[in-house]
């Protein structure tokens, strides 16, 4: 009987049992694998040097939420308006002590608001009817205004004119325009000879007759809207670089 088939019969077992053997090897390599790769999580989340033991970078008790973060920004921010509150109402009391000394009450007056300490000042303590120019008897009270806004630190000073409603046409101001931004700067000029006033802070605004502070239809009113006003801002808006 020829038997030759068991040649190749026994190359095809003997390359059957190599690959059970690879197959077992690399079962058991995945086994050993396998095996630390779960304690290893069993160390993280049952004890041991895991993640979650390492220590806060926190000190325990002073972990702050975001709402207890944005609370105590507010809670800042609320103390600086305040601080900067007081420091304007003393800066009224300042002008209104001056003013009362003067005795310009009919003339002058102060009022504190959102935007900051308004000094109203009527047109006719600084100029002539239809002029920009200060009179020269009243440079001494413009001088003595600039004496009272000088502060350490110094304030963002904004100075508008402002007019009634009768049109004005002259050689010099075609309009209440005109004129209302030329008694702004004419008397922000007069204030910063004042050396110690930074120009830096300053700035000046014509409003014409579009802003009233009263009705235009009687001569009282008509006298009110005639004014210059010197705002003093809070601390707490943009300041010059």
């Amino acid at each position: 009987m020829d038997e030759s088939w068991l040649i190749p019969y026994a190359d095809l077992l003997t390359l059957l049992l190599a690959l059970f053997i690879v197959l077992f090897a690399m079962s058991s390599v995945d086994a050993v694998k396998f095996q630390q790769l779960s304690k290893a999580f069993n160390d993280v989340f049952a004890g041991g040097t895991g993640v979650f033991e390492f220590q806060s970078p926190m000190p325990e008790g002073q972990m702050e939420s975001p709402d207890e973060r944005k609370e105590d920004v507010e809670k800042n921010d609320q103390d600086d308006i305040a601080k900067d509150q007081m420091e304007l109402l003393a800066l009224q009391q300042k002008v209104n002590s001056y003013i009362e000394e003067k005795k310009l009450t009919d003339k002058l007056n102060t009022k504190l608001t959102d935007e900051g300490l308004l000094l109203t000042i009527r047109d006719n303590v600084l100029f002539e009817s239809g002029r920009a120019e200060v009179r020269t008897s009243d440079v001494n009270i413009a001088n003595e205004i600039a004496d009272l806004l000088i502060m350490e630190p110094p304030r963002n000073i904004i100075i508008s004119g402002h007019t009634d409603n009768v049109p004005i046409t002259t050689a010099r101001y075609e309009s209440n325009w005109e004129l209302s931004v030329m008694r702004a700067v004419e008397f922000m000029k007069i204030i910063l000879k004042n050396n110690q006033l930074d120009p830096r802070w300053f700035s000046a605004k014509g409003f014409g007759e579009f802003q009233p502070v009263a009705a235009n239809e009687t001569a009282e009113g008509k006298a009110r809207n005639r004014r210059v006003e010197i705002l003093i801002l809070p601390r707490t808006s943009n300041n010059p670089e």
